[in-house]
């Protein structure tokens, strides 16, 4: 076999993501892209504000020695400290650029602080559903994930969680504004969730750490505010990016944050720097952190997403799905009619709509639509959301 066994095994168990965004792509060169109705992907389609591309123009023009050259493999200190202070503000802690390591984006920053606190066989806690890469980001550095399956409304279930915990448990991952249901943790919910994880780590003698996945913090919906697991749980380290908030899933660039109330954040930041490097990441890229550092006020047009939201689940809703409104993100996650999502989305398939089944982020019986997508797709695959419905609800 010319490729590594665990990689052809791996493969065979890749994204739903992927998979049906590839048939969106053999789809619309069969019926053309305006009749196919592709909600697979979570592929941002706002503009970047404008604040954004005047600033990029200007950086652009930088000329000279290394203004395209290696920096410190944490990142450029100014950019590091323009975003401490807005974690200062965000928190009220202590942080300083000695806390942040720019990243190739949030799963960059995963895979760097994976790497630097994980021994062989420990396990991290995820809560489904949730991002299928997290396997393969744990399995990376020889972790062992642990599922825990949501409340019916989505937020983590503590007694699960603390059925779960145990020696080797190193992490429980998270992710709010939530990947694919759109729901936002509340404080009362991180209150618990820090109580329970400072009393697990008193117990069993190490700290368990939070990692916190949140490239959707600014994407949040009405009254509603995102809330920093910071604020509950000394030992929380954040990944995130700006391919969301900005647009920029294809700039790969975010940053890790360690919380200065860790007792040995030094290290972990020491390690964090060092895999940073060895993974091959070396540093972030060069142009985007001048950039960023510029705009980190800034943000997409959330109100389009927010009507769109508005659009799509006042119509599943009346069509009769059982269908949980988001409160942040661009993604909704209904209930299938059926048990079987996959044979449900395969339905949607022949209505030329493509969703991801829930499946793919191990909780079956759902599937997620992406509406990062126009006004006018979404209108136009509405007709086809319903006939698929009715033929499953006589």
């Amino acid at each position: 076999m010319p490729i590594s066994k665990k990689v052809a095994e791996n493969l065979t168990h890749s994204s739903w993501i992927r998979k049906m965004f590839e048939t969106g792509i053999i789809l619309k060169k069969q019926y053309g892209a305006e009749n196919v109705f592709d909600f697979s992907l979570g592929n941002p389609d706002l503009p970047s504000p404008p604040e954004f591309d005047d600033v990029l123009a200007d950086e652009a023009k930088g000329k000279g020695c290394f203004v395209h050259g290696y920096m410190p493999n944490a990142g450029y200190p100014e950019t590091r400290i323009a975003v401490a202070d807005m974690l200062k503000r965000e928190t009220d802690l202590g942080f300083t650029e000695n806390n942040v390591i720019m990243t190739c984006g949030a799963a960059g920053a995963l895979n760097v602080i994976l790497k630097s606190v994980l021994e062989s066989g420990d396990e991290v806690i995820v809560i489904a559903p949730y991002f299928p890469e997290y396997d393969f980001y744990i399995d990376n550095y020889s972790g062992v994930k642990v599922e825990s399956q949501s409340t019916e409304d989505f937020l983590p279930n503590l007694d699960d969680l603390d059925a779960k915990i145990n020696s080797g448990t190193r992490a429980v991952l998270i992710n709010t504004p939530n990947n694919p249901t759109g729901r936002i943790y509340p404080s009362e919910t991180l209150t618990k969730l820090g109580e329970l994880l400072l009393e697990k780590s008193e117990s069993i003698g190490h700290p368990i750490y939070l990692l916190a996945d949140e490239p959707y913090k600014k994407i949040v919906y009405g009254e509603l505010k995102y809330i920093s697991p910071f604020r509950f749980y000394k030992n929380t380290i954040l990944a995130t990016s700006f391919s969301k908030d900005l647009s920029l899933a294809g700039e790969r660039i975010g940053y890790l944050a360690v919380s200065p109330l860790i007792e040995d954040s030094g290290d972990i930041i020491n390690a964090a720097t060092f895999c940073n490097r060895i993974l091959g990441y070396i540093n972030a890229p060069a142009l985007m952190q001048r950039v960023i550092k510029r705009v980190l006020d800034s943000s997409v047009d959330v109100s389009v997403y927010q009507r769109r939201r508005d659009i799509l689940y006042n119509a599943l809703k009346k069509i009769g799905y059982n269908v949980m409104k988001p409160e942040g993100t661009f993604y909704i996650f209904p209930k299938s009619p059926i048990a079987d999502d996959i044979e449900f989305v395969k339905a949607l398939q022949e209505k030329r709509i493509l969703v991801t089944p829930g499946s793919g982020f191990h909780r079956s019986g759902y599937f997620r639509i992406s509406f990062c997508v126009s006004e006018q797709t979404i209108n136009r695959a509405l007709i086809g959301f319903e006939e698929v419905f009715k033929k499953y609800n006589h």
